[in-house]
């Protein structure tokens, strides 16, 4: 593979930050007053926080019955942790002052920084003032609500939160505290021991956040809600570290619409790229990514109970087959896998459940073992064959309010019998969130069952669990944009291409009407016609296929709005048309997408997209999730294409776009025409300019 050019612009230029007194403090210190420092003192106070917390006001006595410090320098001792909740102006004073006496580090409330760009003429620039004071004080924000250490009882954070003490679980970070403040409030049973708010970023990135917390040995599993990557070799080298500890990351990240990203630019500063950019970096990078809120905690109460799952095959099994028929539709596009009962599996299912039940995966095993913890463990653990990365017992709790769940308690004795007895992960899924009590799912995360809320979310869950932590060793590619884009003609894009590998037709330009004639018996006939100048020829009648003699080459173009010519060879026998293009993505760097191509490009919205570099390994994978698949692999007994030729095309493509990083902007082939024998660019768009480093 190619090896990744890296330029000096992208090493990591600032030295790492120290995480550890910021966010496990011994001592906390809270400036400002009003309801912001109240909620601090309160948090602490809350959880235990057994180190000094010391209010700081120039006219307070205290602040919500703690002792208040008229400024800084009157503290008894240096605080660990700041929040810092005065004013914008204020803050960067503030900021400077706890740097000067050696504080550990500082959490900074105020907005009106680089994220108010838009609004605010100064944004930049008081952001600016406000990294200097800070210097080399970890400082998080601003316009952030700063963090809750759930561990050891620490709470930087100025609003009412949902979460309790725990022992271990998850850390979840967000540059959104109000998503943060949501997140606090979940009600699944899901153990969390830090949330952290990033803001706009301004000093300490999400992969430096996480770094440290990953460092916690009492943290499991990392989740993002992301608004921009920001600095990618970090995220690049978080996703590493995650790996080495064994510690998987689940992303949720915004930017999938336009809305999105608007949003996202205003509200932390962020670059939020493209939706297929931000999928193909975080599957690069091994990080799970989530759909949305509820999947991403699922995702992440699944990896706190099993860690990553052998595989995405699973057995399902309920005393419903109305649940069972859920399940088996739910799963289609979620990544889990029924896999057929083997003869093993029937046989002592059989002896389990007697000759009235159907056996099948998903299992309806009826009620005629309810509440027979012995015949209900048999029929389980007759379906976990040693394949299969999990076991999930479909199970609604009744409301507690109402109903008693008495005879619900022989299913998680069961359940958790038969993990015991085969060794493989299990999980209790409710089909309705709502019916998974948060009582009985904590109680299920200590007994070592995961408690799963909702059928799609547990599905997309298990399907994510199986595959995270899987990344590609090879580095990204990250040029910047480059300046005084020009598109180059198709004639220039094709020989271009050529040179690095890539099959072309064989082809003659007219100048001219004059030279029509002339060019196409150079080329040879059937041919096509297309007028030159034009990015969409389709669109405006600038294509003519298959022309058979001068005269209907030379009617076609005095039919189409271009002055000269390019006259191809016609290419038959295609068994399949795609798309290969690479496009310069600000935010995540080169993005190759392979699609179905021609006219089905934009009808069929078949694609994938990986980052570049790629090896020829993951170009097959990504072919083979397309939708017109079959058809490259033979459909109906027709012909196969020619796989090789179409994966050579792609490197070469690569090959291309890597002897010129930082200089192409865009590379296009639509179609390229796929036959049994080679793959040729029938179309190609190029669009570059002079790099900017």
């Amino acid at each position: 593979m190619p090896s990744a050019r890296i330029f000096p612009d992208q090493r990591c230029a600032k030295p790492r930050l120290d995480l550890s007194r910021l966010l496990r403090p011994a001592s906390i210190a809270i400036i400002g007053g009003g309801a912001l420092s109240g909620h601090v003192v309160e948090n602490c106070r809350k959880f235990g926080f057994d180190g000094p917390v010391w209010p700081v006001h120039p006219s307070r006595a205290e602040i919500a019955g703690r002792k208040a410090y008229p400024s800084l320098a009157d503290l008894p001792g240096v605080p660990d942790a700041a929040f810092v909740g005065v004013n914008r102006a204020a803050a960067i004073q503030v900021v400077r002052g706890l740097r000067d006496i050696g504080a550990g580090g500082a959490v900074a409330y105020a907005s009106g920084f680089a994220e108010a760009r838009a609004e605010t003429a100064d944004g930049d620039e008081m952001q600016a003032q406000l990294l200097a004071a800070a210097g080399e004080m970890p400082l998080i924000g601003p316009n952030c609500y700063g963090f809750v250490n759930y561990l050891d009882g620490a709470a930087l954070w100025p609003d009412q939160q949902g979460g309790a003490a725990v022992g271990r679980g998850v850390a979840i970070i967000t540059q959104s505290s109000n998503i943060a403040i949501n997140l606090t409030m979940q009600r699944r049973g899901l153990p969390v021991a830090y949330v952290v708010t990033a803001g706009n970023q301004a000093q300490i990135g999400l992969a430096a956040i996480g770094m440290a917390l990953l460092k916690d040995p009492r943290v499991t599993a990392l989740g993002l809600h992301i608004e921009g990557v920001g600095d990618l070799r970090a995220f690049e080298a978080l996703a590493a570290r995650a790996q080495e500890l064994g510690k998987p990351i689940v992303a949720l990240k915004a930017g999938r619409s336009d809305q999105a990203r608007a949003a996202a630019v205003s509200h932390t500063a962020s670059v939020a790229g493209s939706d297929a950019g931000g999928t193909a970096l975080l599957k690069r990078l091994g990080i799970a990514e989530a759909r949305s809120l509820s999947g991403l905690l699922e995702t992440l109460k699944l990896l706190h109970v099993t860690g990553p799952l052998a595989s995405r095959r699973i057995a399902s099994m309920s005393c419903s087959g109305g649940e069972a028929s859920l399940m088996a539709d739910a799963a289609i596009g979620r990544g889990a896998e029924f896999p057929t009962l083997n003869k093993t599996q029937k046989t002592k299912l059989r002896a389990a459940l007697g000759p009235k039940v159907t056996l099948a995966n998903p299992l309806d095993y009826h009620t005629y073992i309810w509440a027979d913890v012995p015949k209900m463990t048999a029929a389980f653990s007759a379906m976990m064959d040693p394949g299969l990365g999990l076991g999930a017992v479909v199970a609604d709790f009744p409301r507690d309010d109402r109903c008693s769940a008495q005879d619900w308690e022989p299913v998680i004795a069961a359940v958790r019998a038969t993990a015991e007895a085969r060794g493989i992960p299990m999980a209790i899924i409710a089909s309705l969130a709502e019916n998974m009590p948060e009582p009985v799912a904590q109680r299920l995360v200590n007994l070592g069952i995961a408690p799963l809320c909702g059928i799609e979310d547990a599905l997309d869950a298990i399907g994510l669990a199986a595959g995270a932590g899987q990344a590609t060793a090879a580095p990204l590619l990250l040029p910047h944009a480059p300046r005084n884009r020009r598109v180059l003609s198709e004639a220039q894009g094709k020989a271009a291409l050529a040179a690095h590998g890539v099959a072309t037709p064989a082809s003659a330009r007219a100048q001219s009407l004059d030279g029509l004639a002339q060019a196409g018996n150079t080329v040879g006939f059937p041919l096509v016609l297309k007028g030159e100048g034009i990015a969409h020829k389709t669109e405006v009648g600038a294509v003519a296929l298959g022309l058979g003699s001068s005269q209907q080459v030379g009617a076609a173009a005095a039919a189409m709005p271009a002055s000269s010519f390019l006259l191809e060879e016609m290419i038959t026998g295609g068994v399949a048309e795609l798309l290969i293009g690479v496009t310069l993505d600000a935010a995540h760097g080169y993005v190759l997408t392979l699609a179905a191509g021609g006219t089905l490009t934009e009808l069929l919205r078949d694609h994938a997209c990986l980052l570049l570099p790629v090896d020829a390994a993951e170009i097959r994978a990504a072919l083979q999730t397309l939708a017109i698949a079959p058809l490259l692999a033979g459909h109906r007994g027709k012909p196969a294409a020619n796989m090789a030729a179409i994966v050579q095309t792609v490197l070469a493509v690569q090959d291309y776009v890597l002897a010129h990083p930082g200089q192409v902007a865009e590379c296009e082939i639509n179609p390229l025409i796929c036959t049994p024998d080679r793959a040729v660019a029938a179309d190609v768009l190029i669009s570059t300019g002079e790099r900017d480093d």
